[in-house]
């Protein structure tokens, strides 16, 4: 099923999003968090590129195709370009094709500083026209509440996602924020510009300091007072910081739909007993 006819009117699509073991381990040890996250239903999940970033690394389309097959949820698989050839990309959708995956997220991906770029695909504009030209695929895009961290300004931000959703991509998954009114500033613009698909805001659970500290840093998610002091009050204490977190993210969601979101996508960080608690704060509103 093609996650862009999940959107109907009225409707808040609740997803949720896993990531491949690192190398050093094997890609077995996520499957029991996705059988705790999978108990939740989502309406899909998405799984991130798997570590390396190379054919060699099948475990996106590998983790993909189990939650389809075993569960029979929808599933998302990432795919980078900027360290992709285009034959690399071939074979990637070769095998999500072969595997029963029709749902990608396309994204440009991180620079590595011990690798030089490719050339094939300098943006995730370029990737996303790219596989729209190849398959029968139904293709997501990133976005980015308060601004790629690479953008010039918000405006040229604004420019480059309608140029990707120009270019195919039929729904949109955001950055993570803590300040929903950062959402609610973006969206409006991107609706002023013609973007109109469906957007699912990225909502990630406080559950450690140092890690949010680190993807903070990694996306330029500001901080609002509200936030701050919660962390500031219960970062020496790891069972009040998860809990606080919790119900930050559990207010973030319950305002978002509210306002008539149309999606939410949480970050669940391969941890189903936070996911769980989260989803039994907000089912109701679904």
């Amino acid at each position: 099923m093609k996650i862009k006819d999940l959107y109907t009117p009225g409707r808040t699509v609740f997803s949720l999003e896993v990531f491949p073991p690192n190398k050093n381990f094997p890609i077995e040890t996520v499957y029991d968090a996705i059988e705790g996250l999978a108990a939740i239903n989502p309406a899909y999940i998405s799984v991130t590129y798997g570590a390396g970033g190379n054919r060699a690394n099948r475990s996106t389309c590998e983790i993909a195709s189990h939650i389809k097959k075993k569960y029979g949820i929808e599933a998302m698989a990432h795919l980078t370009c900027i360290n992709s050839t285009r034959d690399d990309v071939d074979f990637m959708l070769d095998d999500f094709a072969a595997n029963g995956i029709e749902n990608i997220l396309a994204l440009r991906g991180d620079n590595k500083p011990d690798e030089e770029p490719k050339n094939d695909f300098p943006h995730a504009s370029d990737l996303t026209a790219y596989i729209a030209s190849k398959g029968n695929f139904d293709i997501a895009g990133a976005c980015y509440p308060e601004t790629h961290v690479d953008a010039e300004s918000a405006e040229e931000d604004i420019k480059n996602l309608k140029i990707k959703v120009d270019a195919g991509a039929s729904h949109l998954v955001s950055q993570l924020f803590f300040d929903n009114s950062c959402y609610y500033d973006f969206e409006k613009r991107a609706r002023a510009a013609g973007i109109d698909v469906p957007i699912a805001a990225g909502i990630m659970p406080v559950t450690n300091k140092k890690q949010i500290e680190r993807m903070v840093t990694l996306c330029g998610a500001s901080l609002p007072s509200k936030f701050v002091k919660m962390m500031q009050k219960y970062e020496n204490d790891p069972e009040a910081l998860r809990s606080a977190g919790i119900a930050y993210a559990i207010d973030q969601i319950v305002d978002l739909i509210s306002n008539d979101v149309q999606g939410i996508h949480l970050y669940a960080m391969n941890n189903p007993a936070v996911a769980s608690r989260i989803y039994n704060g907000i089912k109701d509103l679904l």
